[in-house]
């Protein structure tokens, strides 16, 4: 297996030096895999694309009746107007009311209607066609119709996908163009439809591609912008955003939250007697021993200078507090001069201090972590102090 896994990873990511690591292979095939702030983030991106083409779609697609117009027997040109209208109205409504709301959920709703609407255009276009004797100049304009599906396939690659989300994506307008050949059974030019197909298929591996390679630099970037270069924490920024959707999460399950607001104690004289490269070496190894004692679902983040935040989901103030005050027994590291680190730690919890705002939380476990300083430092502070 681990042959097979290096040669998938030269095989997909050699193509992408210094965006992937090896760890994050899986996230090109399988969604599942991806961490919250990469999902809430591609999911975005993705709502915000389909709101483009929804403009450019609903904007495009009436103005081409004017070449029906010309072109086409009045029946025909009405019927496919009509057609036409509702198609724009339908991009309209896609651009109006969806939003970005960071959720996958919404965003794999925004693009399977995006592509829906131009499917059933497709189908129903073709189909109207093929009961028509058109002459010379309206049969060229009305094999135009015929390209749609290759515009639709295209556009695929402007989304970061994974293979399984391009393939799902994609099958129903191969189906599509495979069922428009099922219709015209009796009139269809088979060298030139299994031409046609073929060309398609090719067109889908390429957009496939193209998405995988977007959603590989996508992840690299938020891989990057997420992490505290010098402790491997998460940045206070990505902090801020995880304890948002942790929040959001307890909020709406009516479950316990426990942030840890902690500050290592004495910390400016380490860097004045000794260095900052001194003090780097302590915020780097105490970030190593907390990662090291908790549990794998605990978040935590370098909140400023010596300043860290846990986020312990799913755990009530006495667990946090059992957990923290193992982690100070267990040491947070040696100083230069070979004495053991200790830190203030300040503890709040969603339902014990009766708050569901991520802010007032930080703010209430910060204030505790003062308390701590201030009453002789090297303790964990919760309730009333």
């Amino acid at each position: 297996m681990s042959y097979l896994a290096d040669v998938l990873w030269h095989r997909f990511a050699g193509p992408l030096p210094g965006e992937l690591d090896k760890s994050e292979l899986g996230y090109l095939f399988l969604p599942n895999r991806h961490m919250p702030l990469l999902m809430r983030r591609r999911a975005t991106m993705i709502v915000n694309r389909v709101r483009m083409f929804a403009f450019l779609f609903a904007v495009l697609t009436p103005l081409w009746s004017v070449i029906d117009f010309v072109v086409f027997p009045p029946s025909l040109w009405v019927t496919l107007a009509l057609m036409r209208l509702l198609a724009s109205a339908a991009f309209a409504t896609v651009l109006i009311f969806y939003r970005p709301s960071g959720k996958l959920f919404d965003a794999y709703g925004a693009i399977a209607i995006l592509f829906a609407i131009p499917t059933a255009f497709y189908v129903a276009s073709h189909t109207l066609l093929g009961t028509y004797q058109l002459s010379e100049l309206s049969a060229a304009i009305g094999a135009g119709y015929a390209f749609l599906p290759f515009v639709l396939l295209a556009g695929l690659s402007v989304f970061p996908l994974t293979l399984i989300e391009n393939v799902l994506i994609s099958s129903p307008i191969l189906l599509a163009q495979a069922l428009a050949g099922y219709l015209s059974w009796s009139t269809l030019n088979w060298p030139s439809f299994a031409g046609s197909f073929w060309l398609l298929v090719l067109i889908t591996g390429v957009s496939i591609t193209a998405g995988m390679s977007q959603l590989a630099f996508m992840t690299a970037l938020v891989r990057q912008s997420v992490r505290d270069p010098l402790t491997g924490a998460f940045s206070r920024g990505s902090g801020e955003e995880m304890l948002e959707l942790q929040l959001g999460l307890a909020n709406r399950n009516q479950a316990s939250i426990t942030v840890a607001f902690i500050d290592v104690d004495h910390f400016k004289s380490i860097n004045d007697r000794f260095g900052h490269e001194a003090g780097d070496k302590v915020l780097i190894t105490l970030a190593a021993h907390i990662t090291a004692a908790l549990r794998r679902v605990d978040i935590l983040v370098r909140w400023g200078g010596e300043e860290f935040v846990v986020i312990m989901p799913n755990t009530d103030l006495a667990k946090a507090r059992t957990a923290i005050e193992r982690l100070c027994r267990l040491g947070l590291g040696m100083g230069p001069d070979g004495t053991p680190v200790t830190a203030s730690i300040g503890l709040a919890e969603r339902c014990t201090d009766g708050t569901g705002d991520w802010k007032a939380l930080i703010e209430k476990a910060d204030q505790r972590m003062y308390h701590a300083k201030h009453n002789g430092r090297d303790q964990v502070c919760f309730g009333a102090c």
